[in-house]
């Protein structure tokens, strides 16, 4: 499968979860670049998974210098940047969940940058190095559609980064640089090890399972596989999407 060859490709949180499912995804079909993580063993082990043709930097995409790096790094590197994808977010370690009474102003202040800033700032900062008629791929959730208890923080930093994917797409027609946005749902990665017991984790999977309309969790790959077809050509036609990876969590389930 080529449908990716020659595109160099920059994917924040590359090291694992869904990130690293995507940047599989990309090596599959022919892609090169780098990913980008700050965890430093996981990304010696994820890049050594993925071969020759990705390298890995440790930076923290909170900080806009470690941004500026990653993209002169990989332009220094690679001559050029086809595809960003801004997955970088989450769970922020040592912030806590929790709803409007409890979540006080530096809980919102670390959701915010992870999950919102983090991601304006990815674009901003690549957009230079950038080639015209690139894609960029956002990374929303489809927590942005469901109201979940003590998510809303998270929901709302994901809505944001929906609309993100409209309005970048829009101020960025005169170079022909696509942003459009994968909403996942609940996906199989090392998240459910940092908030749940290791004796419940597979009675929590499968209440999830169960949940879905589709019978199963999601896996890195089903985001991966998608983010290949907003990285290639055959989505030339579409900009500022949103496309829901959730195994019609949203629209299907009661």
């Amino acid at each position: 499968m080529s449908r990716l060859k020659n595109k160099v490709a920059v994917i924040t949180g590359g090291n694992s979860g869904i990130g690293f499912g995507i940047a599989q995804e990309f090596k599959n079909e022919g892609a090169r670049g780098v990913i980008v993580g700050r965890n430093q063993e996981t990304l010696n082990s994820s890049v050594a998974q993925l071969g020759d043709n990705f390298g890995a930097i440790n930076a923290d995409v909170t900080n806009l210098d470690d941004l500026e790096r990653v993209f002169k790094e990989t332009s220094e590197k690679f001559g050029k940047i086809d595809v960003i994808v801004a997955n970088a977010g989450g769970a922020v370690t040592g912030a806590a969940f929790g709803s409007v009474a409890d979540i006080g102003e530096a809980d919102y202040d670390k959701t915010m940058d992870l999950n919102l800033k983090s991601v304006y700032f990815t674009v901003h900062k690549g957009l230079p190095y950038m080639n015209d008629g690139g894609s960029i791929i956002l990374i929303g959730s489809n927590a942005a559609h469901r109201a979940y208890a003590s998510f809303s923080l998270y929901g709302a930093t994901k809505a944001a980064v929906i609309h993100f994917a409209k309005g970048f797409s829009n101020d960025l027609l005169n170079r022909r640089i696509r942003v459009n946005v994968i909403s996942p749902g609940t996906t199989d990665t090392p998240v459910f090890d940092r908030f749940v017991p290791a004796e419940q984790l597979d009675a929590v999977k499968k209440y999830w399972a169960d949940v879905m309309p589709i019978g199963r969790i999601g896996q890195p790959s089903d985001i991966g596989k998608t983010a290949v077809f907003l990285a290639s050509d055959d989505s030339s036609f579409m900009l500022g999407a949103e496309l829901l990876v959730d195994g019609g969590l949203t629209y299907l389930s009661k």
